[in-house]
C-alpha cells in the first residue's frame, strides 16, 4: 500500500485546496489557521488570484501526518 501511495504522489498533479476544504481536514478555525501561518506553524497558502488563496494538498497532508505522529509520541 505504501508503494502505491508513493507512486500516486509522484504521478498525480498537485491539487489545491481552498479554505473550506482545509477546515474540513484540520481541527482549527479559520482564525487559528491564519495565526499558525503567521507563526510559521502551518503551511503557507499560495495566492491563486487577486483575493484568492489555496493550499497544496500535499502540504496539508504532511502537516496532518506531523500532527498525528507527534500525538502518538
Amino acid at each position: 500500500m505504501v508503494a502505491l501511495d508513493a507512486y500516486n504522489q509522484k504521478t498525480s498533479p498537485a491539487r489545491l485546496l481552498r479554505l473550506p476544504s482545509v477546515l474540513d481536514r484540520v481541527p482549527f478555525s479559520k482564525t487559528e489557521i491564519y495565526r499558525r501561518v503567521r507563526a510559521g506553524e502551518f503551511p503557507k497558502p499560495i495566492t491563486i488570484g487577486i483575493r484568492a488563496v489555496a493550499w497544496l494538498e500535499s502540504d496539508i497532508d504532511q502537516y496532518i501526518q506531523k500532527l498525528t505522529t507527534g500525538a502518538a509520541q
